[in-house]
């Protein structure tokens, strides 16, 4: 399957909000999404928005997934870096390359704007999201809950 990615737009709220819902579903939070397609979009379309996401989709334009992430900074290192707030990929996508390709979007863009690192968490039981990560270079932090990919 080809697919393509692409930054997300104020017109694409609907879409991330139906993801976001997705994922809060297979984290057993069905009910904890109190955004709304309507703040999504407005705060897309702010002069300097809170977070970026890049959207994949197949070559019909159908969703795959996404990932929605904004900026951090790290005092010891003296660099700005990334949070990763979601990864998200349909499960019918799961395993085409799209969490990789998604991850690689990112780590591009931290090198370009010279982050010193990149940091997430991930569900203690979500065995899938540990492997995929650790097969990527990333560790989990022994100290904290975080995982991190350092530039």
């Amino acid at each position: 399957m080809c697919f393509q990615l692409r930054p997300a737009t104020p017109a694409d709220a609907a879409t991330i909000h139906q993801l976001i819902v997705e994922l809060a579903t297979y984290e057993r939070q069905p009910d904890a999404v109190e955004a709304t397609p309507a703040l999504i979009a407005a705060q897309l379309a702010w002069e300097r928005p809170p977070f970026e996401c890049v959207l994949a989709e197949d070559e019909r334009g159908e969703p795959l997934g996404f990932t929605l992430f904004f900026p951090t900074y790290s005092t010891w290192r003296g660099k700005p870096g990334i949070w990763i707030e979601e990864i998200y990929v349909r499960p019918a996508a799961r395993g085409l390359g799209v969490a990789g390709a998604l991850l690689d979007r990112v780590l591009a863009q931290a090198l370009e704007r010279g982050c010193g690192r990149v940091d997430f968490s991930v569900l203690d039981w979500n065995e899938l999201a540990h492997g995929f990560y650790r097969h990527v270079g990333a560790a989990p932090m022994d100290d904290w809950t975080q995982w991190r990919i350092t530039l």
